[in-house]
């Protein structure tokens, strides 16, 4: 039966009053103590409702359930803090219509309903009997209730009030038991309370299972711990503390300091298991000993962000390099994209030069500029795949790779590794080192590189690998596919002085105990050094001399003498008589002689070619070493000319009549390329007219038989070549133009150059007229 009554309201913070329940309340809040004080006034009944927040101090008429209790006071003590304790009795439910106070005090009118107290329906006898089995069965799984409650229990026949004792009793949310309260139909309150009985055994047993099994996992623990207790005293009572046992647990508190992935954790410990195992005189105990430690020596860790000041690398870089702008320039790229970017995946850079430019020195700047640790593999003369990849732990004496060894000599997972002389590389029936390369090597799959020996996939993603070569078309195609070439060409004479100032002569004073004060190398001395004792495309055998003049200079001040000047006039004292002539161009102009430019391994240089016509049967000669491109060049040369003899004043039939020989100095040195095929055929036409070569000039191009002359490469190498030989003029393919501006300036302003496209142009260029020089060598018949 329902029944209006208006009440003072008591909000409740994470509590909730049935009917029927007798419990204490500490109330604090000032409106709730003026709702217990109106009660006390009045009947002594309240309304106790709970709040939907407990956190809320000053609830508001939003925040406080719309169904709540009719509780009794039946007792009330003011505690020394201030705090009223209260003791309640809930009475019956009710639904609040409306509020009449909320200012000092929350007053409202609220319905009340009472309980029917009839005879049960056999659905609600039915239900009565299942949440009574659900909460039996929760009993046994809790502990936060005891037998003896629900014995209580069993004695309530009254359908609603069981259902609100056992509600109590439950350790459910306040949302949940709200449900359970407004659920005024008692059949439906028993549905609500079957549901959350149900999960809540669900949760019980799920939580004892947990238990169980951590239970099972601590015991395991347990007993493994005081097993390895019992072995360790057993050891020690027979003198055996650093057996096996001893060293497994040093290994086990090694890798607990060590930060790496979860597998490889699981594997080192799968390793460490198996390790205990092996009896201590077996040689496979040796095998996985070894690793272990090579799986614990490798740097697993993410490496910390590093703060990139591009100010300072540029700064590095200068301080150890002169010259190598777009080097420079590549590498400040690659930071200042890796400061915006935060993560990039390492490029690869391959430095290519001629010996002596700078190429190691380089990657060694490079990570003194990134702040990361330098790392060089050498792969001159490798021609086993397994220097890469490691052997397989099955092989006596197997060990990780290149890769892996320099890994572990780093010590994190981000340094700059060299892997140098990679033009270098062999292969023979122990497999090609230059593909096992092409993993290591490619940014898309180096990140899971794969070594034999460890077996497990290591991340080299963050790896700037830079490689160095003297020639990059020994480098094989996929391999230089997967890299970004950078090419280091030779030093002017300029640069070659500035780096002897600004580098050599310091580090040689040094390294030989000399101060600036003890020993003077003019300027002119150094120009010397590097004219007459040198020819190189690089420094090193400028080094090489600054060094001998050093010891001997340390000789003369150890022998008494305070101060060394070397000057250009006692060099030769220093150095022995000169070594090179400096300007090898011609001093005359001479017959069947032309200057060619050639492209070495040690940068460019001049080639003179030399041709004599003798009487004879037509014979062409080939001498010189020359390679079958180069000969092949000779033999367009010489069929060009025999179609233009007409025009050339040759008589046409002097192939039948006379032999040729086309010869290059310097015999014992290989030589090859079509770049010969203008300067060979402008020596012949020279040697059958008879008409000089001009002496500073020097020319590069290949022939077609048709006369037209087409590009050629290593243009700055081979200016520089002729710009260090004396060389005045320089004749060029057409076609070659665009490459002048990788020729440094102060060589262009020193040289001058031609551009041809035709034998024609080269003649007109080369050879001086016959009228001043005299009769032609062949008379025409």
């Amino acid at each position: 039966m329902a029944q209006s009554v208006t009440l003072p309201l008591l909000p409740l913070r994470g509590l909730l009053v049935f009917p029927t329940m007798v419990l204490h309340l500490d109330v604090g809040r000032e409106k709730s103590v003026h709702a217990l004080e109106r009660a006390m006034v009045g009947n002594r009944k309240i309304l106790l409702a709970s709040q939907m927040e407990s956190h809320v101090d000053d609830p508001q008429t939003g925040d406080i359930y719309g169904v709540g209790t009719v509780a009794e006071i039946k007792q009330m003590l003011k505690l020394p803090n201030g705090t009223i304790r209260v003791l309640v009795e809930g009475l019956s439910r009710a639904r609040i219509l409306r509020y009449l106070e909320t200012e000092e005090v929350f007053s409202v009118e609220a319905e009340t309903v009472d309980e029917d107290s009839g005879e049960p329906t056999p659905e609600i006898e039915a239900r009565m009997r299942s949440v009574l089995h659900q909460f039996e069965q929760y009993v046994s799984l809790s502990k936060k209730i005891t037998h003896e409650t629900y014995l209580a229990v069993l004695d309530i026949e009254e359908p609603g009030r069981l259902a609100d004792v056992i509600a109590s009793h439950l350790p459910l949310k306040i949302k949940d038991k709200q449900t359970i309260l407004e659920a005024f139909d008692v059949e439906e309150r028993l549905e609500q309370l079957l549901r959350l009985l149900s999960d809540e055994r669900e949760v019980l047993e799920l939580e004892r299972k947990i238990n169980q099994r951590v239970r099972r996992q601590m015991e395991k623990t347990q007993k493994e711990y005081f097993l390895r207790e019992q072995m360790k005293a057993i050891q020690k009572e027979l003198g055996e503390k650093e057996g096996r046992l001893a060293e497994v647990e040093q290994l086990r508190e090694q890798l607990a300091a060590l930060e790496m992935p979860g597998e490889i954790r699981e594997r080192i410990e799968k390793e460490i298991d198996r390790l205990e195992k092996i009896p201590q005189a077996s040689a496979e105990g040796s095998v996985v000993r070894t690793y272990i430690d090579w799986l614990m020596s490798l740097p697993w860790k993410e490496p910390e962000p590093r703060e990139i000041d591009i100010n300072r690398a540029s700064q590095v870089l200068d301080e150890d390099h002169y010259g190598l702008e777009k080097v420079k320039e590549r590498i400040l790229e690659y930071l200042a994209v890796q400061k915006l970017a935060h993560r990039l995946k390492g490029p690869i850079l391959c430095f290519v030069g001629p010996p002596g430019v700078g190429k190691t020195s380089l990657a060694k700047s490079i990570a003194r500029a990134l702040g990361r640790r330098f790392v060089r593999v050498s792969l001159g003369g490798v021609r086993d795949e397994a220097e890469i990849r490691g052997h397989r732990r099955t092989y006596v004496g197997a060990l990780p790779g290149r890769i892996i060894q320099g890994m572990k000599q780093a010590g994190e997972m981000d340094p700059v590794f060299l892997l140098d002389e990679i033009d270098k590389m062999s292969h023979d029936f122990r497999g090609d080192p230059a593909s096992a390369l092409l993993e290591v090597l490619d940014p898309e799959q180096n990140h899971t590189f794969s070594d034999h020996y460890i077996e497990v996939p290591y991340d080299l993603s963050r790896v700037l690998f830079i490689t160095t070569a003297n020639v990059a078309y020994t480098i094989p195609q996929p391999l230089l596919d997967r890299m970004e070439v950078i090419h280091l060409p030779g030093y002017t004479e300029v640069e070659k002085l500035r780096i002897a100032k600004g580098y050599l002569v310091p580090k040689q004073l040094e390294a030989h105990g000399l101060t600036r004060d003890q020993l003077s190398i003019s300027d002119e001395t150094l120009l010397k050094i590097i004219r007459s004792y040198t020819r190189e495309a690089g420094v090193r055998n400028l080094e090489r001399e600054i060094a001998a003049v050093c010891r001997k200079a340390a000789r003369m001040i150890v022998d008494g003498k305070k101060k060394v000047s070397v000057t250009k006039s006692r060099l030769q004292a220093f150095l022995g008589p000169e070594r090179f002539r400096f300007g090898t161009a011609e001093e005359t102009d001479q017959v069947g002689v032309a200057t060619g430019l050639a492209w070495t391994e040690a940068g460019g240089d001049t080639l003179s070619i030399e041709v004599a016509v003798v009487p004879g049967k037509g014979k062409l000669t080939l001498t010189g070493q020359l390679g079958d491109v180069m000969k092949e060049s000779a033999q367009a040369a010489f069929s060009y000319i025999r179609s233009r003899a007409r025009q050339l004043q040759i008589p046409p039939g002097f192939p039948d009549e006379y032999d040729v020989h086309i010869h290059v100095p310097e015999g014992a040195i290989p030589k090859d390329g079509p770049s010969a095929g203008i300067t060979m055929a402008t020596a012949l036409v020279s040697a059958l007219t008879g008409r000089p070569v001009a002496r500073e000039v020097a020319m590069t191009g290949e022939i077609t038989l048709r006369g037209r002359v087409l590009p050629i490469g290593g243009v700055k190498e081979k200016c520089l070549g002729a710009h260090r030989a004396g060389v005045q003029k320089v004749l060029l393919p057409k076609d070659n133009e665009k490459d002048l501006q990788d020729v440094p300036e102060v060589v262009r302003r020193q040289l001058s150059f031609v551009y041809v496209s035709h034998m024609d142009d080269v003649l007109a260029e080369a050879l001086r007229p016959v009228a001043e020089q005299g009769e032609p060598v062949l008379q025409p018949t």
